[in-house]
């Protein structure tokens, strides 16, 4: 596979292994070819170890000495808790927005919340969302916060949000709850409306990945490795 300029290797190496994850090529248990990943991607084993690491910090993956890195336990509960921790994280971000109420940010956030109403089925509600969060998360996370939002995204990867199109009306609800908490200075309601957007992605990614044939129906017994 020819390389992506303008991005880290690390980086293209931690969206194909979980985009594998995400496709079901790779499972609860399986071990991870580094080899294989090598040969795809046409990288080293450099930027591979560092994005194991990576995935390792952030619950993906597993490393056992001498013999390798293996998926992690994915199924429902584990969607789900990724999906819970953004949700609490992301909400302490709003949080502080609320404390301070910024009026250039509110102004941009609201000019987010009307690209996303005037292209509420297309790509561009994907984008106004995106840039709303990073607008909020970068501005009132410090570094810290801020990485721990990062790692907390790792099984919510851009290309995957085209299965929420049907979706964006209720996603749209919950950020502009967002807004209105932000601006009426309510941390508490912030919090709250990111915990029910995060929830409300855990969902919709589970009904995906059911579809998908990754996970069973959700409810049904599971068998861990």
């Amino acid at each position: 596979m020819p390389k992506k300029y303008g991005f880290k290797e690390k980086d293209l190496v931690v969206a194909h292994v979980v985009n594998l994850i995400l496709t079901g090529k790779l499972r609860s248990g399986d071990r991870v070819d580094r080899n294989e990943i090598a040969h795809e991607l046409g990288v080293s084993r450099v930027p591979i170890q560092e994005a194991v690491v990576q995935l390792e910090h952030d619950g993906i993956l597993s490393t056992q000495y001498h013999r390798g890195a293996y998926v992690e336990t994915f199924d429902e509960s584990v969607v789900r808790e990724h999906h819970e921790i953004y949700g609490m994280l992301s909400g302490v971000a709003s949080a502080r927005a609320a404390d301070v109420r910024n009026p250039a940010h509110l102004h941009q956030l609201s000019t987010f919340l009307d690209t996303m109403r005037a292209n509420i089925d297309s790509r561009a509600f994907q984008d106004a969302a995106f840039q709303f969060r990073v607008l909020i998360n970068e501005e009132y996370s410090g570094p810290r916060l801020l990485a721990v939002i990062r790692g907390s995204q790792s099984f919510m990867p851009r290309a995957f949000w085209p299965v929420y199109q049907d979706n964006h009306r209720d996603l749209l609800r919950f950020l502009e709850a967002d807004y209105d908490a932000i601006r009426a200075g309510d941390g508490p309601a912030a919090r709250a409306a990111n915990n029910g957007r995060a929830a409300l992605m855990a969902q919709i990614m589970l009904t995906e990945l059911v579809r998908r044939g990754v996970l069973p129906p959700q409810g049904a017994a599971q068998v861990g490795f």
